[in-house]
């Protein structure tokens, strides 16, 4: 309540400025153009006229957004409102002079010496006009200047770290508003150095750009020489293009001992912040466009629920879907403190949306069914799953536990709950699998297929829930990552195993592939949607991990082979050479959606999946791993594990 008593104050304030500035300059243009005798016989008429067209102000005022602007933000976008401000206001003057009051309409006596003339006159209109823009704008962007000093004294004040800026002009302006406006603290840019030639000479909100990326030695020893050291370096997103070679920048940096920060990607509306670069900001392709308005369409308003929702993968879902204005959050976890850390985390944006933690196992059917029925969401992601190929070709059955009758279980509670959708994390592993994680998941899939394939038929185009399942491969960074390992194996003097020097895979980031995620769920929601329910995210070109390993080592600031050794461990049982895409009996469908491609659903028919579940239920009971075997060969013929 407080607040808001705060804003209409604030607003109340800004409009009384706005109708004093507008009076001001209707009697200084009439002061400006009469003198003497002409200027005092029309001021009664203009004391009679001011208060209705000074209202008339306030009303175009706000209906133009400038009672409601706040000043220290002042830009171009208020810039122009102020000029429409004043156009309205100055045609207004023309209708009341040329209608309302001259005497040659109305036939009104104006004043004893202006019978028969026009009461203001163009001269008078065309001074009030400039005089409007004037008084409207000069308060405006004084303060805006007053603000815009003061960050800046209180950043030399407070021993601000000079800093380089790394990337475009574009992507720098971004980083200095942020800085004008408070958001980011204790640093002071004084150079940037953009990879576009367009921007080389230019100055950037008073920043110079000082030359190319290849010119940060030379521009580092300048500063140095001026007594001006340089001590923080700062890459903006256009910095990790590859022609802007990032890793080039980190090493000379890492060289010369500048603290190295970046500026994460905006597009999603964050608010600017500084981050650590990591090494893995600097092994992928550029990321797909996401549209994220389509994204916050999906999910705002509505009940979500989130399987898994503290593992590396979900809790990154949890934070998108709390980003894109969901109204209510449900995280199911069967980890305490990992349920604790993310509904901490969850805690302290700023949305409004009621974030609620179970501990659950998805394992125990009746109470996910019953979680579900009570929370009753809109959307689904299920993402719990056990996913570590080696520990799963030793333990069977509880992959077949989690990975199997726990999606089950989801699908059913979900379907139960009235939900609109269920999206499934599954894995470019479930593709002609090789590995009880990949078969675990590829039978979870077909599930989904089917069901999604019984209710299409059951309700005949009608409005339904879809199910689908969303596959993509290694993610950096999260829970089991191959980078994680490398970075810790290279903090401890190395080696750095791999298991061959021939294997291959896909790479994205957590943020990257959870957007992508939500973006295959509003794809499988629209009604123009192809029958697909099962989505493959564009991971671009699968990576060597020799070349990965080599790659962080020399990015760590040593070279393989020599601070470093590369040791070749041998494939382990469930792993392949190559991750694949699509199956050879799944055709692939262009569903024109940047990012993210489809395949047509091959399932068997919802009977057997049944009669697959009945049998796999009395294997597990038995613990027998050869029964547990033959049932999922058979409903799976394409499983090739090596496990014994």
């Amino acid at each position: 309540m407080t607040r808001l008593s705060n804003l209409n104050l604030r607003n109340v304030l800004i409009a009384t400025h706005d109708a004093l500035a507008t009076a001001f300059a209707l009697v200084a243009s009439f002061y400006l153009r009469f003198e003497g005798d002409a200027f005092f016989d029309r001021l009664p008429l203009v004391l009679r006229i001011l208060p209705w067209f000074v209202a008339f102000s306030v009303v175009v005022s706000y209906a133009f957004n400038l009672t409601t602007t706040k000043w220290r933000f002042i830009s171009l976008p208020d810039a122009l409102n102020i000029l429409r401000v004043a156009s309205v206001l100055t045609i207004g003057l023309l209708v009341l002079d040329y209608i309302f009051v001259a005497p040659n309409v109305h036939g009104m006596p104006v004043a004893p010496n202006v019978q028969g003339a026009f009461f203001l006159g163009k001269i008078t209109i065309i001074l009030y006009f400039f005089l409007e823009v004037f008084f409207l704008s000069a308060s405006r962007f004084a303060y805006r200047y007053f603000r815009y000093t003061r960050v800046r004294r209180h950043a030399r004040s407070e021993d601000a770290s000079a800093t380089l800026l790394v990337g475009r002009a574009a992507d720098a302006e971004i980083l200095l508003r942020g800085i004008e406006s408070g958001a980011v603290k204790r640093i002071w840019p004084v150079g940037l150095l953009s990879p576009s030639p367009a921007d080389r000479g230019q100055t950037i909100r008073n920043i110079p750009v000082l030359g190319g990326i290849d010119d940060i030695e030379d521009v580092i020893g300048d500063f140095a020489r001026r007594n001006k050291p340089i001590t923080r370096v700062v890459m903006t997103p256009s910095a990790f293009d590859p022609e802007a070679h990032p890793e080039s920048v980190l090493m000379r940096a890492r060289r010369l001992g500048l603290i190295l920060s970046r500026l994460p990607s905006l597009e999603s509306g964050d608010v600017p912040r500084l981050t650590n670069v990591a090494v893995e900001d600097l092994l992928l392709r550029p990321s797909e466009k996401i549209d994220y308005a389509r994204l916050e369409a999906l999910v705002k308003g509505k009940g979500v629920i989130v399987t898994g929702g503290g593992g590396s993968i979900g809790s990154e879902i949890c934070d998108r879907v709390v980003s894109f204005g969901a109204a209510r959050l449900l995280v199911i976890e069967n980890s305490e403190p990992a349920l604790y850390a993310v509904t901490e985390t969850l805690a302290a944006h700023d949305g409004s949306a009621v974030i609620e933690g179970r501990i659950a196992d998805i394992r125990d059917r009746e109470r996910i069914l019953r979680l579900m029925n009570e929370f009753k969401p809109e959307i689904v992601f299920h993402a719990a799953a056990l996913k570590h190929v080696p520990i799963l070709e030793r333990d069977w059955s509880e992959g077949v536990k989690t990975n199997i009758f726990g999606s089950v279980n989801v699908a059913d509670a979900a379907l139960a709950a009235g939900a609109e959708a269920m999206v499934m994390i599954s894995t470019d592993k479930a593709i002609e699998p090789v590995s009880m994680l990949g078969l675990t998941k590829r039978f979870a899939e077909m599930y989904c297929q089917a069901l999604d394939h019984d209710l299409a038929a059951k309700l005949d185009g009608k409005l339904r829930m879809r199910l689908i399942s969303v596959r993509f491969g290694n993610v950096l960074a999260s829970n089991g990552s191959v980078v994680p390992k490398f970075k810790a194996q290279i903090e401890a003097g190395g080696p750095v195993t791999v298991t061959h020097p021939e294997m291959v895979r896909y790479f994205m980031t957590i943020r990257e592939a959870c957007d992508l995620v939500l973006t295959a769920a509003t794809h499988a929601l629209s009604p123009t949607r192809a029958d697909v329910s099962v989505y493959v995210l564009n991971m671009g070109q699968p990576v060597r991990i020799v070349d990965l390993a080599e790659r962080m080592i020399r990015l760590s600031g040593l070279e393989p082979g020599h601070d470093i050794d590369i040791v070749f461990s041998g494939m382990r049982p469930g792993e392949r050479l190559n991750e694949i895409l699509f199956a050879t009996e799944e055709p692939a469908v262009d569903i024109g959606v940047a990012g993210i491609m489809a395949a047509k659903p091959n399932e068997p028919p919802m009977a057997s999946l049944r009669k697959w579940l009945a049998a796999l239920e009395q294997a597990i009971a038995r613990d027998d791993r050869a029964a547990i075997r033959a049932v999922l060969q058979d409903a799976v013929p394409e499983f090739g594990s090596t496990a014994a």
